[in-house]
């Protein structure tokens, strides 16, 4: 049921809404015939949209109080049971065999622009999950996370300028580099948490940017690097075209790699104390658990897949500048995390998909891409902040066992 409570707050915010957007949505200067045209008409439609979306706002707000009530109802009628149940979502083997043919066709169907897409998000998922194990796993708020991916990719296309590697000498080369960057920045930041993890982390990705832009006779500058070359298939030379189909196939490879190894990591006794640390650092180290190594086996495991996926980035785009490896891409990195669902494989997966595809595939729409991807921030904070797919958490539920005579 309506109240008038209800109606003065949606009122009041629509009100308010009109106004800050007044600026932007009503004003408008007519460059060429020197006049200011007035829109009123997006006035009026920014005004009835507000007050009708406050209105859904206030309704989804209520049913999730609603839920959390019922949910918590329903808890205290449970009592706790004699036995562990662990559930794990199951992929079902007919979709993976159809997910399987669709990549395995994709590239011989749809264009190079599409398969160049793709290739990125499956970059994108690879040094996600990567981030993941930090963020998701252990807990640390990495904010300076495209450092090591800029490690990566520098690492192929200085190691190939000056001494002629190619893409497989240089692919463990990059990765071992980033992992070595990696407890660099673990050891200053031992002591660190939250906030000021946060900030220390940010200001190692901008010196490696820095540092990259600056120091000319190393990185070349704010110039970069070009000409480098794609990865090679037996020394037989590809086209455009077939280094294109190659390199996607190579990066879901690489991806199911990724995929497997953090899932075995998560289930490791390495993984088990990362989990404790996230939870409650100070009880962690209690329990015995060396919180030195564990930290620096989540910053040094994590920066491993970013520098994978630099050398594969550098291969794949064959030119490189530090303007590719800024504080926005650790951001995005970041947000493909907590949107997908921290510590979830498949919603790390997921993420990628909804913030590298749509945006390219919504280009009709650019000019309010960025209005829209905040919005579904927002959304998913306030209405599912465990993310798209959330993880999941061993549950033990105890039962009186009757036992028979």
């Amino acid at each position: 049921m309506i109240t008038l409570s209800e109606i003065k707050n949606a009122f009041l915010a629509s009100i308010w809404f009109m106004f800050l957007t007044f600026p932007i949505m009503v004003i408008r200067v007519n460059t060429v015939e020197n006049v200011i045209e007035w829109r009123w008409n997006n006035m009026i439609i920014v005004g009835i949209g507000s007050f009708f979306l406050s209105f859904l706002w206030s309704y989804l707000m209520k049913q999730k109080e609603m839920g959390g009530k019922k949910k918590s109802a329903e808890q205290e009628e449970h009592t706790p049971v004699t036995q562990k149940i662990f559930k794990e979502p199951r992929m079902y083997v007919p979709a993976l065999v159809t997910l399987a043919i669709l990549a395995a066709i994709f590239p011989f169907i749809f264009s190079m622009y599409q398969i160049n897409i793709v290739t990125t998000a499956l970059i994108y998922v690879t040094i996600a999950l990567g981030l993941n194990i930090v963020v998701g796993l252990a807990g640390l708020l990495d904010l300076g996370y495209v450092a090591f991916y800029a490690v990566g990719a520098y690492s192929y296309a200085l190691l190939n300028h000056h001494f002629g590697l190619g893409f497989w000498a240089v692919l463990p080369i990059g990765a071992g580099m980033a992992t070595l960057f990696g407890i660099i920045l673990g050891f200053p930041v031992l002591r660190l948490r939250g906030d000021y993890l946060a900030i220390v982390t940010l200001g190692f990705g901008e010196i490696i940017r820095l540092v990259l832009e600056n120091w000319n006779e190393f990185s070349f500058g704010p110039s970069g690097i070009a000409n480098i070359p794609r990865p090679g298939l037996f020394g037989i030379k590809l086209s455009l075209q077939g280094s294109t189909i190659y390199i996607y196939f190579l990066m879901i490879g690489i991806a199911l790699f990724t995929i497997f190894m953090v899932n075995r990591l998560q289930d490791s006794r390495i993984g088990r104390a990362w989990l404790a640390l996230r939870e409650d650092e100070v009880a962690c180290q209690a329990m015995g658990i060396d919180k030195t190594k564990t930290k620096l086996t989540a910053f040094a495991l994590g920066a491993t897949w970013a520098g994978l996926g630099g050398v594969v980035f550098a291969a794949k785009t064959t030119f490189i500048n530090p303007a590719s490896f800024t504080i926005w891409e650790s951001v995005i990195i970041l947000c493909v995390v907590v949107l997908g669902g921290m510590g979830s494989i498949t919603g790390v997966i997921m993420g990628a998909i909804v913030l590298i595809l749509l945006p390219e595939y919504l280009r009709a729409f650019s000019e309010y891409r960025m209005l829209i991807f905040g919005l579904v921030l927002v959304l998913m904070m306030v209405f599912r902040p465990g993310g798209i797919v959330s993880n999941v958490r061993r549950t033990y539920r105890f039962e009186d066992a009757k036992r028979e005579a």
